[in-house]
């Protein structure tokens, strides 16, 4: 039997087949420009990738064309959709209201709808690809698993905004995201270093396209940089980072008069290493052309590490000490030179990359620091699906392999 994990987004649904009772990954795939013309969908069997064109002009159709993919008869993975018993869903945002991840009923809908105003580019599209799972797959149950539950652990020091108190009322707080990866790369790293994950003071350096670092102290998130929205914090591939709100008031107000929506555009969309760099929201083009001389990207680069690297200390600092570094996601996994320029003068933390080893790792799990130094530096490549698939196997009673292995 297995169990399919969906990523629904915005113009893409990403998805992972897996054997409930190995968890062997038994297809994957996604189809990207929902709605959009040209639209395709990509997929993987024993190794074998294939693109095609599909017509999908709406999740519903896009997930039509992902199970005819998986029931193909020369490339699928599926005799019969039968053979699916159960369906794992991330999902951005619970709020405060749901703190773990849920079997999928009508009251879990309601949540997520209800929260569809945090995020607004995430939420509603996570609830398409369960409302369309439900179509196609009406006798499995569904598990919705959120980004924000992890971080329901934060005390109210950190999670509070300095706002009149009746701000916290209408929901306006630091929630975090990424808490799915954060999950699995706190326990992998432990296990790496062989130790009790709730022995350990870690910061977790999440370093994609979006961009977050948390402070995880006995196995439990303590403070972290992105806060009501994901707009909050590091600078990011689109996205401003920590940005004064008189900026954001000026925007509005002053010369450039942007209407609230301009604004968000702005900020989102036009911000982060492409604003910084006027190059390209990449890493990879950044850090390229910063070593051919160009001065922006240079300056967005070492603003980027920078802006890391001061969240590294300061949560060092509110944990009373580091035992251990972890990066993570598309940057941090394959980008020595990002990494290198985060840990550069950390030493007073016990944190000294080995130059040569933080050179050769590139989306390799392993230590990158000096044998010799004080505080471990790990790289752990990330695996959200992986925390999907056992929360909906315990939640379901599925193959019972998630309440034995590590999260």
């Amino acid at each position: 039997m297995s169990v399919l994990v969906i990523n629904s987004g915005s113009s893409s649904i990403k998805f992972r087949l897996y054997d409930s009772h190995t968890e062997e990954e038994l297809a994957s795939g996604a189809v990207f420009r929902i709605g959009e013309g040209g639209s395709y969908l990509e997929y993987c069997r024993h190794g074998d990738n294939h693109i095609c064109d599909v017509e999908t002009p709406d999740h519903a159709a896009a997930l039509d064309r992902v199970v005819q993919v998986l029931l193909d008869k020369k490339q699928g993975a599926l005799a019969s959709l039968a053979e699916i018993e159960a369906v794992g869903h991330r999902v951005v945002h619970g709020g405060s209201v749901i703190t773990e991840s849920v079997l999928v009923d009508d009251a879990a809908i309601g949540v997520i709808e209800d929260h569809n105003w945090l995020a607004p580019l995430h939420n509603p599209f996570n609830l398409m690809g369960i409302l369309e799972c439900r179509r196609l797959l009406p006798d499995a149950p569904q598990v919705a698993v959120f980004d924000t539950s992890f971080h329901q652990t934060l005390p109210p020091r950190a999670y509070r905004y300095t706002l009149p108190d009746y701000y916290e009322r209408y929901g306006v707080r630091r929630y975090g995201f990424h808490g799915i990866s954060f999950r699995y790369v706190s326990q992998r790293a432990a296990e790496i270093l062989g130790t009790n994950l709730e022995a350990l003071r870690m910061v977790a350096c999440h370093l994609g396209n979006g961009v977050s670092v948390t402070a995880i102290k006995n196995g439990r998130s303590v403070d972290t940089s992105m806060g009501m929205s994901p707009l909050e914090g590091l600078i990011m591939g689109t996205r401003c980072g920590d940005t004064d709100p008189g900026v954001v008031l000026f925007m509005m107000s002053g010369p450039p008069n942007l209407s609230p929506q301009e604004a968000t555009d702005v900020l989102y969309h036009e911000s982060g290493l492409l604003g910084l760099s006027g190059v390209s929201k990449d890493v990879r083009d950044v850090v390229e052309r910063a070593g051919e001389g160009d001065e922006r990207c240079q300056l967005a680069i070492e603003t980027y590490a920078y802006r890391i690297k001061k969240y590294v200390a300061a949560y060092a600092g509110a944990m009373g000490g580091i035992d251990v570094l972890v990066f993570t996601a598309g940057v941090g996994e394959n980008s020595a030179e990002v990494r290198a320029a985060v840990c550069d003068g950390l030493g007073f933390l016990g944190i000294e990359l080995d130059c040569q080893i933080n050179e050769a790792t590139h989306g390799s799990a392993g230590s990158i620091g000096l044998s010799t130094a004080e505080t471990p530096v790990l790289v752990v490549p990330t695996n959200e699906e992986i925390v999907i698939l056992r929360d909906t196997l315990v939640l379901t009673g599925g193959a019972g392999i998630g309440s034995a292995r590590p999260e």
